[in-house]
């Protein structure tokens, strides 16, 4: 590329830093009570209570019963210090404070003793001890496959299940590794924080329901998505993988409100790729900014602990600074502003110790494929990608229809070539369907690797250098306004607009309790 656009690259990468470096820090000192309902989960509380919601949540709900004071001093130690007075596992206590039957506010004084805080702590020490020891097996268990059964070829061929059921989606999943998928992506249900959250703003969310069953079958059927559903798949992926001698990847993608749980289940049930944007969550998902912080802070942590690969989108469409101004913007300034922010969600990331050749990152927004002239604003993007981003892998993602989906296979032929082999392409098929993609897919592949090698350096020139530089410029604007001006900069101002608050304002406070179960797990182990 042009000198132009990318000596002013290194200004952008140097910006999202310095604001990653003040935001992070102050993520990292919060709870939430998504962290919290995490922790449960690291002891050992999973499953749903005696009225059918998760565990975990309803436990945490209980205690917290909307104080800040009790989030701030966090769930684990009081929990410990029941679990100790009562002689009962993490299950049974969560069950008996979820229906009231315990209340842990009587427990909580107990810290209040020297001795018997340092007992307590004892006892938190070791069960922490034993969830990251849960956690680090099942790394080296995916480390063990691959030396054994041996990876896959580079990019990664995705695709997401569409049976919501466990057991359904097990078989479909195990269909599409049999097929050639690499990668089988899932979606997390909707959390109950946010289906109630959104109940409340008036904006339901469809439950989970089991189909009908009339005979054989699952009497107790679980989501997919849940812990119970992702062991299941987990189990039908690695026994499709060893058919086929070459390990096969599980991702999951989760809503709103659920990355430190959404980190959790990833990590105790061998999840490889995680999709959790907190960029997204606050543009997209009208997500409160310090709770989709402090979130993934928390998320980063297992993240990094547990090897596995996370996964960020190439930017959110921000359009409000144009509704304020009554005026849209055009393509160069839109790439500008989701280039800017998927290179904050980057070194946010980056910063909680998740390393570089673990970041995937978006290649190409998705609407930009149907702008005029995708095809060279899709090479500008992925040249400003490798420029800003070394060292990250990129991810392709199909959309879902089918006029654009037609678009985009178009445009990846023309950008694959300017990218390197090692990420991920995500497309949009049936398991009866996917062997075809996955030729497909692969044919594309290996001509763009065939067209890159005839390259030299690339110096792009008319449009997608216009493009590139537009886009530059938009990406340095957006982030100088969003350190000096905050996220009404990007949101518009004022954040909690009359009618639409920001989801989770209310439970992310800075934290009080110095005890902290990711002391105990010690150093991130040698990869290797």
């Amino acid at each position: 590329m042009s000198d132009q656009p990318l000596a002013r690259v290194d200004r952008l990468v140097e910006l999202a830093d310095t604001i990653a470096a003040a935001w992070g820090a102050r993520a990292s000192i919060c709870t939430t009570v998504g962290q919290e309902r995490a922790n449960l989960r690291l002891l050992g509380v999973t499953g749903v209570d005696r009225a059918g919601r998760p565990l975990a949540g309803a436990a945490v709900d209980r205690y917290m019963a909307g104080r800040t004071d009790r989030l701030a001093a966090g769930i684990i130690l009081p929990f410990v210090a029941a679990m100790v007075e009562y002689d009962l596992s993490a299950q049974a206590l969560a069950l008996d404070v979820a229906s009231g039957a315990v209340d842990l506010s009587l427990e909580s004084e107990i810290l209040n003793d020297l001795a018997r805080r340092t007992a307590v702590e004892a006892r938190a020490a070791g069960l922490a001890a034993s969830a990251f020891e849960r956690i680090d097996a099942n790394r080296t268990a995916r480390l063990e496959l691959l030396a054994v059964i041996g990876d896959a070829s580079r990019p990664w061929v995705g695709a997401s299940t569409e049976e919501p059921e466990s057991s359904e989606g097990a078989r479909e999943a195990g269909l599409f590794v049999a097929a050639g998928v690499d990668v089988v992506r899932v979606e997390v249900p909707a959390s109950r924080e946010l289906a109630d959250r959104l109940h409340d703003a008036g904006m339901d969310l469809m439950p989970w329901r089991a189909r009908s069953r009339t005979g054989l079958g699952d009497p107790d059927p679980a989501p997919s998505g849940s812990q119970r559903g992702l062991a299941e798949v987990r189990q039908a992926i690695d026994e499709a993988a060893a058919e086929r001698r070459g390990y096969a990847r599980l991702a999951t993608s989760a809503l709103p409100l659920a990355g430190p749980e959404q980190a959790v289940v990833a990590a105790f049930e061998r999840v490889d790729i995680v999709d959790g944007d907190p960029i997204a969550e606050v543009v997209d998902g009208n997500v409160d900014p310090d709770r989709a912080l402090a979130d993934h802070a928390y998320a980063h942590r297992l993240i990094a602990r547990s090897g596995s690969i996370l996964v960020l989108g190439a930017g959110p469409l921000v359009v409000a600074p144009d509704l304020a101004k009554g005026a849209p913007s055009g393509p160069g300034m839109l790439s500008g502003r989701a280039l800017a922010l998927e290179l904050l969600g980057a070194a946010l990331a980056r910063r909680d110790g998740i390393p570089v050749k673990r970041i995937f990152v978006g290649a190409i927004p998705p609407w930009l494929v149907e702008e005029r002239n995708s095809g060279a604003l899709g090479i500008a993007q992925v040249l400003l990608r490798r420029a800003a981003l070394p060292g990250h892998p990129l991810v392709f993602d199909e959309p879902e229809t089918e006029n654009a989906a037609v678009r985009w296979r178009a445009v990846l032929g023309a950008a694959l070539p300017l990218a390197d082999r090692d990420g991920l392409i995500i497309r949009r098929t049936s398991s009866a369907n996917a062997g075809r993609a996955v030729v497909e897919t692969r044919a594309i592949a290996n001509v763009a690797t065939d067209v890159g090698a005839t390259y030299g350096p690339i110096d792009p020139r008319g449009i997608a250098l216009e493009h590139a530089r537009a886009t530059v410029a938009a990406a340095i604007a957006t982030l100088e306004r969003l350190a000096a001006d905050g996220w009404s900069s990007v949101l518009g101002s004022p954040l909690d607009r009359p009618g639409v608050p920001r989801l989770g304002a209310d439970a992310v406070v800075e934290r009080t309790e110095s005890f902290d179960p990711f002391l105990i797990a010690g150093p991130v182990p040698d990869p290797r």
